[in-house]
């Protein structure tokens, strides 16, 4: 005796049972949809909704949500964060875009983080008559960005080029993309780069990447991964400004535990790692960067851009690193043969030596100024005369 099925629909088939076949019994449990029933509309599923007191909910959310906020905010001030505008590629390209918006003829800090954080606009600006324009950018070799300059007739101005040879030689590219950044912006990613320079940089202390939840879990002791030691990223070290006018934050100098987190965190790449390049290799790319800024400089120089290489300081343990890694006759002196551009090193001017260099890389906030100072003098004084700098636009 065979069981009768039911259907999707609930109807009893008779057919269904032993002697059905395979195709039937699809036909008896296909499910059907709008297309089965022209015309006649699909049922709409109703679900209820527990009668609960709404509005009360979602304000207590937001008062979760801003008590949240408020406590991570001040524990960052508490560290002694204090608002900060973001380093980004965006805040870059504003500034790379002044030229193509009529400024072509400006002095330019094209640069890693030495110069970056060193010369100081203000300093530069009451001394020169005009303010530079503020290219570099921390942890990144300058030469896309100078080869981006070479390429573009509206530039004609000066450059500043700082070489710290770690970086320079080395060909790092943290922030590398940044030009073609600027050349595929959407206008919401201008948007909201405004927005975020106007309603949230200047008044939030932790909205910076260093406090980040992500960075903060992962700066925890976690156990050792084996074969994967643990290794302690760059913190913050810098504070910027809208025209990323920016000098090395004062709790790098002030803070003894935090300058001397600074130290070890450069002091990993003091010592030898098994990743490190093969000297021939390290080499071959050394000789390419000088070959690549060689040809960046003659084209600028062809259509009378003025270059002028500058080595900023560096100290201790750091600058027995920079010698030890790129001895100077073999980098600097070749770069400054080949490029046919004159150059200013921070070890033969006994101005630009002696200062507070706290994590032995970056100089305080007020040393910097003086090194701006020290190097404005000598740039007038030996190459590029006040009566050639560029005129300030009216």
């Amino acid at each position: 005796m065979t069981s009768p099925i039911s259907s999707p629909d609930g109807l009893v088939d008779s057919r269904a049972g032993s002697d059905a076949t395979a195709e039937e019994h699809h036909a008896i449990h296909r499910r059907e949809t709008a297309s089965d029933r022209p015309g006649v509309a699909q049922p709409v599923p109703k679900r209820p909704v527990p009668d609960q007191p709404w509005e009360r909910i979602f304000v207590g959310m937001l008062l979760l949500l801003a008590g949240m906020l408020g406590a991570w905010e001040w524990h960052w001030r508490e560290f002694g964060v204090a608002p900060s505008i973001r380093n980004t590629d965006a805040l870059w390209a504003i500034q790379r875009r002044r030229i193509d918006n009529g400024e072509g003829n400006a002095t330019l800090i094209v640069a890693s983080s030495r110069l970056f954080f060193d010369l100081q606009l203000d300093v530069w600006e009451k001394l020169d008559g005009k303010r530079p324009i503020q290219l570099a950018f921390e942890g990144t070799t300058p030469l896309p960005f100078l080869e981006d300059l070479a390429a573009d007739p509206k530039f004609s101005g000066r450059i500043l080029l700082g070489i710290a040879p770690e970086v320079f030689f080395s060909a790092y590219g943290r922030h590398g993309k940044a030009v073609k950044y600027m050349r595929d912006e959407s206008p919401s990613q201008r948007f909201g780069q405004w927005l975020s320079m106007r309603a949230v940089e200047p008044y939030f202390a932790f909205y910076d990447p260093d406090y980040a939840l992500p960075a903060v879990l992962k700066r925890l002791p976690w156990p050792d991964r084996p074969g994967a030691p643990a290794r302690l990223d760059v913190r913050r070290l810098s504070v910027t400004e809208a025209d990323r006018n920016t000098h090395l934050w004062d709790k790098v100098k002030n803070d003894a535990d935090y300058r001397a987190l600074m130290r070890t965190v450069w002091e990993q790449n003091f010592k030898p790692s098994p990743n490190d390049p093969k000297p021939e290799d390290k080499d071959k790319k050394r000789d390419e960067q000088i070959e690549r800024a060689a040809k960046a400089i003659a084209t600028l120089r062809a259509r009378g851009v003025k270059v002028l290489l500058v080595r900023e300081p560096s100290a201790g343990p750091y600058l027995e690193y920079d010698n030890r890694l790129f001895p100077r006759a073999t980098s600097w002196d070749v770069l400054l043969a080949k490029s046919g551009a004159p150059g200013i090193h921070f070890e033969d001017y006994p101005q630009l030596q002696g200062l507070e260099l706290p994590e032995w890389s970056h100089l305080s906030y007020a040393d910097a100024k003086k090194f701006t100072a020290a190097l404005h003098e000598i740039v007038v004084r030996d190459f590029w005369p006040k009566e050639d700098a560029p005129q300030a636009a009216h």
